[in-house]
C-alpha cells in the first residue's frame, strides 16, 4: 500500500504542475484564437480605422472621457455587424473573468441608460435647451465604443484595446506574455436614481470595500491614512493629467490588524480578479510575493459614500485609485477607478523582456 502511495502522489504533483503551466500559455493562446476570429471579420472600411501599427501613438494612449470630446481610434461596436459585436463579447469574456466581463459590458450599457436619464431631466425641465443640446453632442451611447487592433493577433507582438466613455481595457501580448493594465472602470451614475434600474451599482463592491476599511481604522490609523487636501475631481493618474504617483503615502497594511488586513486584501482582489482566472492569479501571488504589508492605504474626504472621497492602494507592484466625485458636479454619484501593474502599462515590461530575447 505504502509502494502504491508512492506511485500516486508523485503523479498527482505533476498532474497539478502540468495543469498551472497549461494555465499560464494557454490564456494568451486562447484570446490570440478568438480575437482573430475578429480580425478576418473587419470590412475595408474597419481594416482602415480599427486595423493599426504596433509603433501607432494611440496603443499608448488612453482617455475615459465621452467620444463627444474625445475621438478613438478603431472599429466602432456601432458600426458592426450583429456578428461581428457576438466576437467582440468572445473575446472579452476570454479576457476577463465573470465579475470583469460584466463590469466593462454594464459600463457599456450604462451609457444608453445616461442617454436616456438625460432625456427625462430635459422633459422635466431640470435644465434648459443649451445644456441639453450640449448634453446630447457629447454622444452617449453602446455604439460609441471602439475596438482597435495593433498587429495581427498571430504576430507575436500585437495588442487591442476596447475604449469608450468611462471604459478601457488595454491587451499587449508578447508572445505567451500579457500586460493587461492601464484598466480603467467608470460610472456615471454610480447609482442609478430611477426607471426598472434604480438602484443599480456596477462598481458597488469597489466602493463599499474601500468605506469599509476606512471605517475599521481606529482614530490614529484613520489619521495616519488621512490627506487633508481637497478631494480631487478624478483620479490623480488621470489620462487627461499626465501625472505619476512617485511619492508613497497613506498606513502600511504592517500597521493593520487581521480583521483590517482582510479587508486591504479583499480590495486588491476585486480589482485583480477582473481578469480571467489564471491571469489573476499570477498578478496577485506576483503581489502577495511582494509583499501584503507594503502596501499603503491612503484617503482623501469623508468617510461616507454620499460625500467626496478618494482612496488609493499602492504597492511595490501595483497601483489601485477610486475617486467618486463627479468632476464639475462635485457631487459623490460618479466613480472613477484604475489599476496598473507598475512598469508593464501598455505592456513595457513584456515587451523589453521580449525584444532582449528575440532577434528583430
Amino acid at each position: 500500500m505504502r509502494k502504491r502511495y508512492g506511485l500516486i502522489l508523485p503523479c498527482i504533483l505533476v498532474l497539478i504542475l502540468t495543469t498551472r503551466v497549461y494555465g499560464q500559455e494557454n490564456y494568451a493562446a486562447e484570446i490570440r484564437k478568438t480575437a482573430n476570429l475578429l480580425y478576418h471579420s473587419f470590412g475595408e472600411r474597419q481594416n482602415r480605422s480599427g486595423k493599426l501599427n504596433f509603433t501607432d501613438t494611440s496603443r499608448t494612449q488612453w482617455t475615459n472621457l465621452p467620444i463627444g470630446l474625445r475621438a478613438r481610434k478603431g472599429a466602432s461596436i456601432g458600426n458592426m455587424t450583429i456578428e461581428q459585436r457576438k466576437l467582440v463579447h468572445r473575446v472579452l469574456s476570454v479576457s476577463l473573468s465573470s465579475q470583469g466581463y460584466l463590469k466593462a459590458t454594464s459600463i457599456m450599457h450604462l451609457d444608453d441608460l445616461l442617454d436616456r436619464y438625460f432625456d427625462s431631466l430635459h422633459y422635466k425641465k431640470a435644465f434648459n435647451d443649451t445644456v441639453y443640446h450640449f448634453i446630447k453632442s457629447l454622444q452617449w451611447s453602446h455604439k460609441n465604443f471602439y475596438f482597435a487592433f495593433y498587429e495581427k493577433p498571430t504576430d507575436k507582438v500585437w495588442g487591442y484595446k476596447l475604449e469608450g466613455h468611462h471604459l478601457s481595457v488595454n491587451f499587449t501580448f508578447a508572445g505567451d506574455k500579457v500586460s493587461v493594465t492601464p484598466f480603467f472602470l467608470g460610472t456615471d451614475p454610480a447609482e442609478f436614481p430611477e426607471t426598472e434600474y434604480a438602484g443599480w451599482r456596477v462598481l458597488g463592491q469597489e466602493e463599499d470595500l474601500g468605506i469599509k476599511l476606512i471605517h475599521l481604522l481606529n482614530p490614529v490609523q484613520q489619521k495616519k491614512a488621512t490627506s487633508s487636501v481637497t478631494v480631487p475631481g478624478d483620479i490623480i493618474t488621470s489620462a487627461e493629467s499626465g501625472k505619476r504617483l512617485v511619492d508613497v503615502w497613506g498606513i502600511p497594511a504592517a500597521e493593520m490588524n487581521k480583521n483590517q488586513k482582510s479587508i486591504l486584501d479583499y480590495i486588491i482582489r476585486e480589482f485583480v480578479f477582473n481578469l480571467e482566472y489564471d491571469k489573476a492569479m499570477r498578478e496577485y501571488d506576483a503581489i502577495l510575493k511582494a509583499g501584503l504589508d507594503n502596501v499603503y492605504f491612503g484617503w482623501i474626504g469623508e468617510y461616507a459614500e454620499d460625500k467626496p472621497h478618494y482612496f488609493i492602494l499602492n504597492g511595490p507592484t501595483f497601483l489601485i485609485e477610486f475617486d467618486n466625485n463627479g468632476g464639475p458636479r462635485n457631487g459623490a454619484n460618479h466613480i472613477h477607478a484604475i489599476w496598473r501593474e507598475k512598469g508593464n502599462d501598455f505592456g513595457e515590461d513584456v515587451l523589453k523582456a521580449h525584444y532582449q530575447t528575440e532577434k528583430h
